[in-house]
Formats: structure tokens, C-alpha cells, sequence
């Protein structure tokens, strides 16, 4: 398997494993709003009002949402764990160098001619001047500081972009792009992420 598929089935992995993730969060926060609006606007019998102190009342009250709502509260804090154990596998990631040089800056800007690499409209190249040198896979993810995860960025699609997972779909698109302009002695893979450090 060459470098560019490796990273094509992480990126696949990764891009789909964190999409599942937030439709999970979403989902749980829907089941825990809706058992919580259920439980609290379900009729009580009247006899417990009469037969009961106010305490005895709200206690039946609570007892009574904290089984509507402790499944998805549990549900919830599972993934947060999850995205916590992401997040510091990802920190672990981090290239030390943040900023490409000027040797990756000038190499990355010729090979894109000046333009922007990144989507506008319709899942086309954006026609703007590249001003900036963005990492495609993010650095805060673990995109490595290199020549090969260097995509010229106008300022509008660097922020759009910010620091998003992009979609397969994107880096197969990106690198149909590029393979119609990229230089002789230059290659048109895209996107690299950086090995975890040791620990």
C-alpha cells in the first residue's frame, strides 16, 4: 500500500468515525431533552398532591426524571470521554513545527501557480490568488508541517476551511485537481498526517 492510499483509508476512517460521533452526540442530546420534557410534563395523579407533603411531591418528581434522563446523561458523558481520548491522541500527533518554511511556502505556491487549491462554488477550484499555506489535513489533528500537506489558500477558504477534518470526497477531488496542474518533478499527492510521538 503507497503512502497516498494509507492515508486516503485513514483519512476515510477517521473523517466517517467522527461523523458517526457527532450524529451520536446530536441523538443522545435529542433523547435526553425529550425524556426530560416528558417526564416533566407528564400528568401526576391529583391524589398525590393531597395525600403527600410538598417535598414528598418533588421528590417523586425528581426520582421520576432522573430515570427519564440518567440513560442518555450517561449516554452523553460516554462520548464525551471518547472525544477526550480523540482530542489527546490528536495533541500527541502535533508536528512541532507549526509554520511550513519558506522553502515548503515557495515550492507549494509554485506548484499550485499562484491560485487557490481550495473549493468555491460547486465543488470547483476557487479562482482567487493564494495568500496563504494552509495544512489540508489540520495540524491541530496531526497533519504533518509538509510539502505534501501544504494546499494554497486564498483567505476566504483558509477560514472557511479553519481547522475541519476534510471529506474523502475533498482529497479526491483536490488531487484530480492538481494532477491536471502540478509541474513535472512535482507530486500531486495530498495531505499527510503526522506519526504519534512515543510516549
Amino acid at each position: 500500500m503507497t503512502e497516498g492510499q494509507s492515508f486516503r483509508s485513514e483519512l476515510r476512517r477517521i473523517y466517517w468515525t467522527r461523523q458517526f460521533l457527532r450524529l451520536l452526540v446530536v441523538v443522545s442530546a435529542v433523547w435526553l431533552f425529550g425524556a426530560a420534557y416528558l417526564s416533566l410534563s407528564t400528568p401526576r395523579d391529583i391524589r398525590d398532591f393531597d395525600t403527600g407533603s410538598v417535598g414528598t411531591v418533588a421528590q417523586g418528581i425528581f426520582h421520576g426524571l432522573w430515570f427519564a434522563v440518567g440513560p442518555p446523561a450517561v449516554f452523553i458523558a460516554v462520548l464525551l470521554l471518547v472525544a477526550m481520548v480523540l482530542r489527546t491522541s490528536d495533541v500527541r500527533r502535533r508536528d512541532p513545527q507549526r509554520r511550513f518554511t519558506r522553502y515548503q511556502r515557495r515550492d507549494g505556491m509554485v506548484r499550485a501557480g499562484g491560485q487557490c487549491e481550495l473549493e468555491s462554488g460547486y465543488r470547483r477550484r476557487c479562482t482567487k490568488a493564494a495568500e496563504h499555506g494552509d495544512h489540508f489535513y489540520p495540524w491541530s489533528k496531526g497533519g504533518a508541517t509538509s510539502l505534501r500537506n501544504f494546499v494554497a489558500a486564498c483567505a476566504h477558504c483558509n477560514r472557511r476551511k479553519s481547522a475541519r477534518i476534510p471529506s474523502p470526497g475533498m482529497l479526491t477531488r483536490l488531487e484530480r485537481r492538481r494532477a491536471t496542474y502540478v509541474g513535472t518533478g512535482m507530486t500531486g499527492a495530498v495531505g499527510e498526517r503526522r506519526r504519534p510521538r512515543s510516549a
